[in-house]
């Protein structure tokens, strides 16, 4: 099976001028099949402001509503996904920018209301791996907004590591699929005040020891939670780390 490597980033990554520039080169040196999942959660909040519309997030997720819809659309399929894909082909790195809807790529059901409404959000039920692969198979770099479709002529915002989780498992029939995550830390940290602090390897068994110790806790436990279940389906390999390392292969390698 041929290799492929499948990069998410962040928002704060590909918002900042130097963080983007650094990510973008780093990328086009990666060696074979890849694919780019991105966010722009700030970028949709600056400009959701700008329009008098006001951000509402429950447990880091957005309620998206009928105009916040309208705003992370431009935001995410618009001009952070297009911007992405201008400069890799000034890199001879031959993208192409999809959101789910294009080729009805990433088929959702709206999330149902339960403690929490959260709109027009997007839960993912079905990947055309095949065709995304065939994609790739031409040699087209796949740019991949957070943002899938009902089938019924909606829209919906979809969490970004969601979006790169499903990816990577529909790609591992078809490739021997890398799935690197890219935050502000290194890696998985031992001790949150200590950057340096990296825990190379995690195995199943020592993450559940690392939640109950309250070493790994917050936004990292459904990160790593995705990741097993994205090796579960067959992903070869899932490593967290830090946009600036991905050419490295340093951080935390999930086991």
């Amino acid at each position: 099976m041929e290799k492929l490597t499948l990069i998410k980033v962040g928002g704060k990554i590909v918002e900042e001028e130097d963080t983007l520039c650094q990510l973008l080169n780093d990328f086009a040196a990666i060696e074979g099949h890849k694919v780019l999942v991105h966010g722009g959660g700030r970028s949709a909040t600056q400009l959701a402001s700008r329009l008098g519309i006001e951000s509402q997030m429950v447990n880091g997720r957005r309620i998206t509503d009928e105009e916040m819809l309208k705003v992370v659309t431009m935001v995410y399929g618009g001009l952070v996904n297009k911007s992405i894909v201008a400069r890799l082909q000034a890199l001879d790195v031959n993208a192409l920018g999809l959101t789910g809807a294009d080729m009805n790529l990433m088929r959702s059901d709206k999330r149902p209301v339960a403690e929490v409404d959260y709109g027009f959000v997007g839960d993912v039920k079905a990947v055309n791996g095949e065709l995304l692969a065939a994609l790739i198979g031409q040699g087209i770099v796949p740019v991949l907004a957070p943002l899938t479709h009902d089938k019924q002529g909606h829209l919906l915002n979809t969490n970004a590591d969601t979006i790169a989780g499903e990816a990577a498992k529909a790609l591992a029939h078809h490739f021997e699929v890398t799935l690197v995550f890219c935050f502000e830390k290194k890696g998985v940290l031992r001790d949150a005040q200590d950057d340096e602090s990296v825990i190379p390897e995690i195995n199943r068994e020592g993450f559940h020891q690392y939640v109950a110790d309250g070493i790994i806790q917050g936004g990292m436990i459904p990160k790593l939670e995705n990741a097993y279940e994205a090796i579960d389906a067959g992903v070869k390999r899932v490593v967290i780390t830090q946009a600036s390392e991905i050419h490295q292969g340093r951080g935390t390698v999930v086991l």
